[in-house]
């Protein structure tokens, strides 16, 4: 049984949010609500050393932002960013808005998603 990884932004979607959300984190980095994001995006998309360490999983995954979470899976979470992890109809929180926002790198990101799927490291 295959496990999907569900990464949930904190915030809402739609085109004004996404850009309150590039100017927050340019202009007011230490003050952005979603490490998430901070640490997993740069200003024009998805860091490519991520793609690189999501793809090497093997594991199929998706970004949603709160509303579209809450549209898609019909439940809300407690608390973003979150990540999930889907197995059938389960749904459990893999790692928690106090462990992401822990992180302060995207390394220490990787990390703890490696421990936490029990895979022992992850290599370029």
């Amino acid at each position: 049984m295959h496990t999907t990884l569900i990464f949930v932004y904190y915030g809402e979607s739609g085109l004004f949010n996404t850009l309150t959300h590039v100017a927050h984190k340019i202009f007011s980095p230490q003050t952005y609500p979603c490490n998430l994001c901070s640490l997993i995006n740069s200003p024009i998309g998805i860091r490519s050393e991520w793609k690189i360490f999501l793809n090497s999983l093997n594991l199929p995954f998706e970004f949603l932002h709160e509303d579209e979470y809450k549209k898609h899976y019909k439940t809300e979470v407690k608390s973003t960013p979150v990540i999930l992890s889907k197995r059938a109809e389960s749904l459990d929180v893999l790692v928690s808005t106090e462990l992401i926002n822990q992180c302060k790198t995207t390394d220490e990101l990787k990390q703890l998603i490696l421990s936490k799927l029990n895979i022992q490291q992850f290599t370029n």
